[in-house]
Formats: structure tokens, C-alpha cells, sequence
């Protein structure tokens, strides 16, 4: 047999199992096998990898991706093209990207299909934000028809706190009946855990002590502390075992957070744990000023060192961006004022390996495990990405485990222009990116004719065992 690719010479990741020396063989965009190292087979490309190491391509449940400093939904191609390019330069070969609109996404779901689809490098899926009685009572039609399994609802939106998204107030009675609906029909919640009525209260006091935000990024984290986030998960999470629906924790920010989350997990709740790179690099004492203001906020040292331990003893489930590509215009106005949120696709895998491998000693499988076979299983990309296997789409990111190199405009392809690790070194640049088994990106150059050739995934959700949190 001919085979379209061999991939040689260079050490592979599999996710939970180890670091393997072997050749992959691609055709038809698939992986069609996986053979000891220099076997001898007829292909019509041999591309010689030696000394770089193969891991799955990251797949970056949660980003927003926007037009401009609107992060609702991509506008026009370009929007797909430059923040799928920022993806490619992370090790991110797939993503699922949070939609906002407060009208029902059947008015305009086609035509968002093919926006991303004319500019997106890689294949992609969508999360819907639900936050009105019309877009509940079409969450079948999302689920069955468009392949739209799993919900985000925001929390915090009560009262006129939605104004600045275009969302309408929401309440508990919502997010129950919200849940009820995604049990019945085999979807999963992502609620953005904060308790607003508490940090209304909070940022109040906040403001008459420090009106003009002179503390910051501690200013902010004394606003929105981390019990608010604890206790909507674990109200969230309650409900969701009331309601047979499992529950995915986003951006799990800190110690109390996760400790609220695990500790649901012990009581049978079916709860899944994200957190993302900001949180597991930053605290309230980066100099990094506005560009970190993020919600839930940048914690403390130990929070993030509680989150690393997460990460090693397998309470975290996955790890992703939640990157935002607003750019630094939007963080005008002072503490206060500033838009939340902060890029982070261009940085994703050489961060984790950097911080991760080179400097904690996670092993390479479980950042595998962590970035692209959890994430996908979870959100129903299982079978087709996340692993390094006979029959999956050959979806892989090829880094130089020892190299390093500086952050910066040169490194970066969001339209962002800007990232919270400029400056920074960091190790194991990505080399080169493959998408169904056609290269996207080589030799750290973006492939040009790689736009428009990522195409949207339905998905359907697999069971949620509480009892194992495996899925």
C-alpha cells in the first residue's frame, strides 16, 4: 500500500499512555497507522521529523471568537482566519468556540457556519450561550439538529449586568430549567460561576476604598473573590445531580474553586474541571497591568500552585485557552473599566510545556491527555481528534521540545496584538501543525492555502459516569 505521508524520526505523545519512538502514516487526512521507527513503506511524502516530538493537536474547548472588540460571533472570514492562524502557532488543530447573541441561533446559524467555514484553518464546533426563553425552547433543535450539545449560561448575568453582552437578566428558576431540558436531551451545562449579587456588594466596597483602582489586578480579585465562584459551583453543580446533568466547571480559578468543584465530584455530582494557562502563569503581582484583568480574576501564588496540583493529581480534567482577541484599546478606563479577558491561543501548548513539563516535571502524556484527548472526548470530538490512533483525522502538532524562544509580534498571529506573555521565553516552539493530515502550518510558517479549509463538526456528547467522572 501507498500511503499519502510518513511522519519519521521523531517521538510520539500518546495521551495516558507514554512517549513512544515510531513513524506515522497518513492518508486520506487520517492516521492509517503507527509503526516502529525507520519500518520500511512506500509513500508519496516522507517528511524527516528527528529530534521533535508529535502530539495530538490541542483542542481548545473554550475561546470566544469575535469581530473586533464584539466577542460574540465572527463577522466575516478574516475574523476565522487570524485567530485559527493564533491557534495553529499554539498546537490547537481544533476548537469550540462560544457563540453569544440574545436572539435564537436558528435565525442565523447557517450564516455563521459559513463565515468561520470561508476563513477557519481548522476544523471547529460551536457552544451556545443560552440566556432567553426563545433560545430554551429551541435547545432541541440546537442538540438534534445542529449538533450543539452542550450550553453556556452566564451566572452572573442578573438584573442589568448583561447590558454590556446584549444578554437579558437571567435567575436560578432559568439555569434549573435550563438543566432539566439539557438532562432530558443528552446536553452538558457550562456555567460561568460568579454570584453577582455578592459582588455587587463587593465591588461597592471596593470602589469606596479604592475609586481609582490604584491596587489593580488585587483591586479586582477583592472584588470577585474566589467564594463567590466556589459557591455558584457548588449550587450549579447541585443542581445539576438533581437534574441528571453533568456540569462543566469553566475556568476554574482557584484553590477554593476547585476544592468546591472536586468536592461535588465526591458527592456524586457529575462535574468535569477546566482551567486554563493565565491562571496556571499569572497572579494579582504580574506586571502586566489591564492586560490581566480576566473573569473569574488572576488569584493569588498559592491558588495557582493549588491549580498545578490539580493538574498532577488528576482532579483537572482539561485545560484551555478562553482566550479573547479584544485588543489592547479595550483595556482603557482604568481597573474599573477595562473589558476582561486576554488572549492565549498563540502560546497554548509551548506554555504548558514550558511551565508544565519543563519546570513542574508533568509528563508529556498527561499535557496530551490534559490539552486534546479529554477535551475532545469530553465535548463529543471523540473518534475523530484528540489522539494519536489508527482512524482519527491526523490532527497533530510537532514541537522542538528544547528550543526557546521571546514572545512577541513576530511569535503572535491573533488580531489581538498583544499577549500577556510578550517578553517572555518560553521552550518548545511549535514547528509544524497538521489538519487532517494536510500541513497548516511548516517550519513555524503559516500555510496560506490552508484558510478556508476547516470545516464545522456536530457533535453528540458521550455518557457521564459521576461514579468514575470518565467519560
Amino acid at each position: 500500500m501507498k500511503f499519502d505521508l510518513i511522519l519519521s524520526g521523531a517521538d510520539v505523545v500518546i495521551p495516558r499512555k507514554g512517549v513512544v519512538e515510531a513513524d506515522i502514516l497518513i492518508t486520506g487526512g487520517r492516521i492509517a497507522g503507527i509503526v516502529e521507527r525507520g519500518t520500511a513503506v512506500d509513500a508519496t511524502e516522507r517528511v524527516d521529523l528527528t529530534g521533535l516530538t508529535i502530539f495530538p493537536g490541542a483542542v481548545d474547548v473554550h475561546l470566544h471568537l469575535g469581530h473586533g472588540n464584539d466577542i460574540s460571533r465572527p463577522r466575516v472570514p478574516s475574523d476565522a482566519a487570524s485567530e485559527t492562524a493564533a491557534a495553529l502557532l499554539g498546537g490547537v488543530t481544533s476548537f469550540i468556540p462560544y457563540v453569544m447573541s440574545a436572539e435564537p441561533y436558528e435565525n442565523f446559524f447557517e450564516e455563521l457556519k459559513r463565515v468561520t467555514e470561508a476563513g477557519a484553518r481548522i476544523d471547529f464546533g460551536f457552544h451556545f450561550i443560552i440566556a432567553s426563553e426563545a433560545q430554551l425552547d429551541s435547545l432541541p433543535r440546537y442538540i438534534q439538529e445542529f449538533g450543539v450539545p452542550t450550553a453556556k449560561l452566564f451566572m452572573n448575568i442578573r438584573g442589568d449586568e448583561g447590558k454590556r453582552l446584549g444578554l437579558p437578566g437571567i435567575d436560578d428558576g432559568f439555569m434549573f430549567r435550563l438543566l432539566e431540558k439539557l438532562g432530558k436531551l443528552g446536553g452538558m451545562l457550562c456555567p460561568h460561576p460568579e454570584n453577582i449579587e455578592i459582588g455587587w456588594a463587593l465591588t461597592a466596597r471596593m470602589r469606596e476604598e479604592d475609586s481609582e483602582g490604584a491596587g489593580g489586578l488585587k483591586t479586582w480579585n477583592a472584588a470577585r473573590p474566589p467564594f463567590i465562584e466556589a459557591e455558584a459551583i457548588r449550587r450549579a453543580a447541585y443542581l445539576g445531580r438533581i437534574t441528571g446533568t453533568p456540569v462543566y466547571c469553566v475556568h476554574t480559578s482557584s484553590r477554593e474553586a476547585l476544592d468546591a468543584a472536586f468536592a461535588m465530584r465526591r458527592e456524586g455530582c457529575p462535574v468535569l474541571i477546566e482551567t486554563c494557562n493565565h491562571y496556571l502563569t499569572h497572579d494579582v503581582n504580574s506586571s502586566i497591568g489591564l492586560a490581566g484583568k480576566i473573569n473569574p480574576p488572576l488569584r493569588t501564588a498559592d491558588d495557582r500552585e493549588a491549580l498545578w496540583q490539580g493538574i498532577a493529581s488528576g482532579t483537572i480534567d482539561t485545560i484551555g485557552t478562553d482566550h479573547v482577541h479584544r485588543t489592547m484599546a479595550s483595556k482603557q478606563g482604568g481597573i474599573w473599566g477595562a473589558s476582561p479577558g486576554c488572549p492565549g491561543l498563540d502560546t497554548f501548548l509551548p506554555v504548558l510545556l514550558t511551565e508544565g513539563y519543563h519546570r513542574r516535571g508533568i509528563s508529556l502524556e498527561r499535557i496530551a491527555a490534559l490539552t486534546a484527548a479529554n477535551p475532545a472526548q469530553i465535548m463529543g470530538f471523540g473518534g475523530r481528534k484528540g489522539d494519536i490512533a489508527i482512524g482519527l483525522d491526523a490532527d497533530l502538532a510537532i514541537v522542538d521540545l528544547e528550543a526557546d524562544y521571546v514572545v512577541g509580534p513576530e511569535t503572535r498571529a491573533t488580531d489581538a496584538g498583544f499577549s500577556i506573555y510578550d517578553g517572555m521565553s518560553l521552550k518548545a516552539p511549535v514547528l509544524h501543525a497538521l489538519s487532517r493530515g494536510r500541513f497548516a502550518l511548516r517550519d513555524h510558517q503559516l500555510i496560506d492555502d490552508a484558510v478556508g479549509t476547516g470545516r464545522y463538526l456536530a457533535r453528540r456528547l458521550p455518557p457521564c459516569s459521576p461514579a468514575t467522572n470518565k467519560q
